[in-house]
């Protein structure tokens, strides 16, 4: 944890006090892995962290308070998906490289932090603008990334100049969003994720190149 964590009223906390704090927190994600979003509560997230409401509420003014807490730092780590696009080739053998491990990285990603990414889309989609900009900044350090290879093909003639670099980039990004925070639905259709995978990054390969990849 770093810089200083304050209580709500605005005390530094201790290093004690950080603890609770962060068992608290731990202990909400577990709850939130098992129980609706809207079927957790402060005393339940307390008893399991083996503390008290009262202290609860010196970190947090309530569960959607953590819940942001926690949506904020899965956030800080979403921005390491720039690293799966940025710097990476997408010519020749090279591209379909980087498609996989693009696709590879974001499902994966979904999948590590699937509770609380539930709880962001749900906020989001509901128009509260503070789980909207959380969402928006883990879709964002993919979009733009992704926009700059696109111009970057269309500077070297590899890319048609009609083409609208954000416009494919953000439509592959919530796409790929889409398709993660649907992976188990898959299965009901009886994709398997060996199956899913490949198939996804032939999509993102033909979006950014406009051409099958050679493998």
């Amino acid at each position: 944890m770093t810089g200083q964590v304050r209580t709500v009223d605005g005390r530094v906390a201790g290093r004690r006090g950080q603890a609770t704090r962060q068992k608290l927190l731990d202990c909400l994600s577990e709850m939130l892995s098992s129980s609706p979003y809207r079927d957790v509560k402060v005393i339940d997230v307390a008893r399991r962290a083996g503390t008290s409401p009262a202290t609860f509420y010196q970190y947090f003014p309530d569960v959607e308070g953590a819940v942001l807490e926690l949506a904020e730092e899965m956030a800080t780590e979403g921005a390491a998906l720039t690293d799966l696009v940025a710097g990476r080739s997408w010519v020749g053998k090279a591209a379909w490289q980087t498609s996989e491990q693009l696709v590879e990285g974001f499902l994966d990603f979904w999948r590590k932090h699937d509770a609380i990414l539930r709880v962001v889309d749900l906020g989001a989609a509901e128009g509260d603008k503070r789980f909207y900009k959380i969402r928006m900044k883990i879709l964002n350090s993919v979009t733009n990334t992704l926009a700059d290879a696109v111009k970057e093909l269309q500077s070297r003639g590899k890319v048609d100049k009609d083409v609208s670099p954000m416009a494919v980039s953000g439509s592959l990004v919530a796409m790929l969003a889409s398709v993660a925070s649907h992976q188990r639905g898959f299965q009901t259709w009886g994709v398997k994720q060996a199956e899913l995978r490949p198939n996804l990054a032939l999509l993102v390969h033909l979006g950014i190149t406009g051409k099958k990849p050679t493998k």
